[in-house]
């Protein structure tokens, strides 16, 4: 045989055979099928983390502080919710309600027609969700009921439990599992408000009524 055709050959054989024993990188995407349980990360905790950081749960349940660019979270009340000590806004709210306006003031207390709210501690503290079952909060997210009980009162605004609901069980214990290992905060949150339209209505209860008097003949 030719050496020219020869060393052609063998150069292809090695490279054919070199195509078929390389290893391929793993993708994200077959990580996150490897291990669907962790979303592809370390830990339950650390996949928690992150769907809490991207659902946007820091931007009401996190007291803010002044930074040097404006307000930035402050880290060390970390989802401990409205601070109990924070005074109330100072606006004209039968106004604004009035006009469908929200007002907040540290994205942590909020105003509209509903009344007022106040974020939740999400902390495991026991003025948190410390004494939450995983069952109490899957019941507060697909149904919308403080606490996580059936009893509990609808959650109100602005808590979008209506998109997170759809969450999976996986993400929704990976959530659980992330707010059981963040640093307990006591904080004791305010009780949400009725609106002030309502309080200022006229009540008809326990009225008398007085008889009418009958015209004299």
């Amino acid at each position: 045989m030719n050496k020219k055709i020869f060393s052609v050959i063998l150069a292809l054989s090695v490279f054919f055979l070199y195509r078929c024993t390389e290893k391929k990188p793993t993708t994200a995407t077959q990580v996150v099928l490897a291990n669907p349980e962790f979303g592809g990360f370390d830990s339950q905790v650390l996949w928690g983390e992150h769907l809490v950081t991207i659902a946007g749960c820091n931007d009401c349940h996190t007291p803010k502080k002044m930074g040097p660019h404006g307000p930035e979270l402050d880290t060390a009340l970390r989802l401990s919710g409205h601070p109990a000590m924070m005074p109330r806004i100072d606006v004209n709210k039968m106004e604004m309600e009035k006009k469908g306006l929200v007002i907040t003031s540290d994205l942590t207390e909020w105003v509209g027609a509903w009344g007022t709210s106040f974020t939740a501690n999400l902390t495991p503290d026991a003025t948190g969700t410390g004494n939450w079952t995983i069952d109490n909060f899957m019941m507060a997210v697909r149904e919308g009921k403080f606490k996580g009980v059936p009893t509990g009162r609808p959650l109100l605004p602005p808590m979008p439990w209506e998109m997170y609901k759809h969450m999976s069980d996986y993400e929704l214990k990976a959530v659980f599992a992330y707010l059981r290992s963040i640093k307990p905060i006591k904080n004791v949150v305010s009780a949400p408000l009725p609106p002030a339209m309502a309080m200022a209505a006229p009540s008809t209860e326990n009225k008398t009524v007085e008889p009418k008097a009958s015209k004299q003949k």
